[in-house]
């Protein structure tokens, strides 16, 4: 039994890893979520271990955001602004440079279209 609760603790660090990855890379790459992937790390790491949890809500950069989101369900400006920003530059060029037919430029518009509207769907974090 404690085996298997170890085993269970390990994966779980090891997909709260994998999700604060993406969550990284979401924050450069406009299309891939940051906020559900951060969140779901916390939450694995909740679970699996204290200090990988500990680390990741007092890192300088990434605990604020998460509790900030936990407790407001709000974005700071800024975030929209560069998140709204960044996924219509990369999705226009998609759609004008990358795209060979005209359905697939419709699709990257209709992307940029979502995602905008799911960002702008959350509140506005107030500045304190």
């Amino acid at each position: 039994m404690r085996l298997k609760y170890g085993i269970m603790r390990f994966l779980l660090a090891i997909i709260g890893s994998v999700s604060l990855a993406l969550g990284i890379m979401g924050i450069f790459l406009p299309v891939l979520p940051t906020t559900p992937f951060l969140l779901l790390s916390a939450a694995l790491y909740m679970r699996s271990s204290q200090r990988l949890y500990d680390w990741l809500m007092s890192h300088k950069h990434l605990g604020p955001y998460i509790k900030n989101f936990r407790e407001h369900k709000a974005l700071p400006l800024r975030v929209k602004i560069v998140s709204v920003t960044m996924v219509w530059a990369t999705l226009l060029y998609c759609a004008f440079v990358v795209a060979k037919e005209w359905w697939m430029s419709v699709m990257f518009i209709a992307i940029a279209t979502g995602v905008t509207i799911h960002i702008l769907s959350y509140k506005t974090l107030k500045n304190k």
